[in-house]
C-alpha cells in the first residue's frame, strides 16, 4: 500500500491535537507526519506515537520541501486563505477545517457518511472543506431519515460547548468557575464571549446579521443545503453553554409524509457512525459527558410529534473537537486515499 506524507497545520491547537490523537488510533497509510504552525510555535514539539515531533514553521514553500501529499488545516480562516493554495499548488490535497472555503462553488463540502462522492471534485482546486461542527453531527443523523422519508424542513437549537471557540474559551470557562466558587466575582469579566459564560447560557455564537440570525446559524442553513444537495428549509438557534466539550442539538424534523419513530430509531441504529441511546424510562439518552473522546454521533429522545404525523423530534450529541472537526477531517482523508487506489 502506498504511504502518504501528511501535514497538520495548527498542530498545537485544540483540533490539531485531536487530529494527531486520531492518527495514533487508526491504521492510516502514513509515511511521515509533519506538524506545522506559525513562527511563534515553530520549534516547540508535539507528541505523536511516543515520539516528540518538532513543529516546523508554516511557510509558502514547506509543502513542496516536505513532499506533502495530504494537508489538514486547523489554524484559522485567514491562515487557510493564505497558505492552502500553496499546499494545493505543491500537489497536496488540502482538507480545511475552517469556514473560509466552505461555500466556494468549486470546493466540495464533505461529511463522508452523507456525501462521500463529492470528494471526487477535489481536483478543481485541490481543496476539500470540512463543515461547521454543529452541521456535521446534524447531517449525519439526517441522512438516513431523509433517504427514507424525504425531509422538508429542519428546526434546530444547539447547545454548544466552549471548546467550539478554541482553547482560550475553555480556559475562560474554567477561570470564571474558579473565581465564582472563590467568591472573586470581579475576576469573571468576559473576554472571549460577549457575556459571562460560567453558570450561563448565551444565545449568540458569532455576530448577528441583518436578518436577525447569527453567522453560525446561517452556516448551518447554507452548509446543510450544500452537503445534502437539497433546498431544504433550515432554521437554527445557536446557544453557547458552560460545558467544555460536546455539542448538543434538539431537532424538529418535518417530512413529506408520515414518519414512525420506532422505524426511524431502527434506521438510525443501522446508520454508519451513529449510536442510538434511547431508553428514556431508564434515563438513558445522549449527553456531552458521554460523548467526549468518542468518534460517533449519539442520538436519543426520538419521538413523534403530538399533533402532526409527519414531524419527528430528537436529540443529537457529539464531541465537537472530534466528530465536529478532527474525526471528520481524517475520515475525508481516508476516503480520499481509498479513491486514489480505486
Amino acid at each position: 500500500m502506498k504511504l502518504y506524507n501528511v501535514a497538520v497545520v495548527g498542530a498545537s491547537g485544540a483540533v490539531g491535537e485531536e487530529i494527531l490523537r486520531i492518527f495514533e488510533e487508526i491504521d492510516f497509510p502514513l509515511a511521515k507526519l509533519v506538524p506545522l504552525a506559525s513562527a511563534r510555535s515553530a520549534g516547540n514539539t508535539v507528541t505523536f506515537n511516543d515520539q516528540e515531533l518538532v513543529i516546523k514553521e508554516l511557510t509558502p514553500t514547506v509543502f513542496a520541501e516536505e513532499g506533502i501529499e495530504i494537508a489538514l488545516f486547523s489554524a484559522g480562516g485567514s491562515v487557510s486563505a493564505e497558505f492552502a493554495p500553496y499546499a494545493a499548488e505543491a500537489g497536496a490535497v488540502v482538507i480545511d477545517n475552517t469556514s473560509h472555503f466552505r461555500m466556494f462553488d468549486d470546493v466540495p463540502l464533505v461529511v463522508p457518511e452523507v456525501n462521500p462522492e463529492d470528494i471526487a471534485q477535489w481536483k478543481k482546486t485541490g481543496i476539500i472543506a470540512n463543515p461547521n461542527c454543529s452541521t456535521i453531527q446534524m447531517v449525519q443523523a439526517l441522512k438516513p431519515l431523509d433517504d427514507a422519508y424525504d425531509l422538508q424542513r429542519i428546526d434546530v437549537s444547539t447547545y454548544q460547548a466552549t471548546s467550539g471557540a478554541g482553547k482560550t474559551a475553555m480556559e475562560e470557562l474554567v477561570e470564571q468557575m474558579q473565581a465564582f466558587f472563590s467568591f472573586k466575582l470581579d475576576d469573571m469579566e468576559p473576554k472571549k464571549f460577549p457575556h459571562r459564560i460560567a453558570l450561563n447560557a448565551i444565545p449568540q455564537i458569532d455576530s448577528f446579521t441583518a436578518n436577525g440570525y447569527t453567522k453560525e446559524e446561517l452556516k448551518m442553513v447554507n452548509e446543510t443545503q450544500k452537503i445534502m444537495h437539497k433546498e431544504i428549509e433550515v432554521s437554527a438557534t445557536c446557544v453557547r453553554i458552560p460545558t467544555l466539550r460536546g455539542h448538543a442539538e434538539t431537532l424538529t424534523l418535518t417530512f413529506d409524509g408520515a414518519v414512525d419513530a420506532a422505524e426511524a430509531r431502527e434506521l438510525l441504529r443501522k446508520a454508519p457512525n451513529i449510536i442510538v441511546l434511547d431508553e428514556p424510562s431508564e434515563s438513558i439518552y445522549p449527553m456531552p459527558s458521554l460523548c467526549m473522546d468518542q468518534n460517533e454521533t449519539f442520538v436519543g429522545r426520538i419521538r413523534n410529534d403530538i399533533y402532526r404525523d409527519n414531524v419527528l423530534h430528537m436529540w443529537v450529541v457529539a464531541d465537537n473537537l472530534r466528530v465536529g472537526a478532527a474525526t471528520n477531517a481524517v475520515r475525508i482523508a481516508q476516503k480520499w486515499v481509498e479513491m486514489q487506489g480505486a
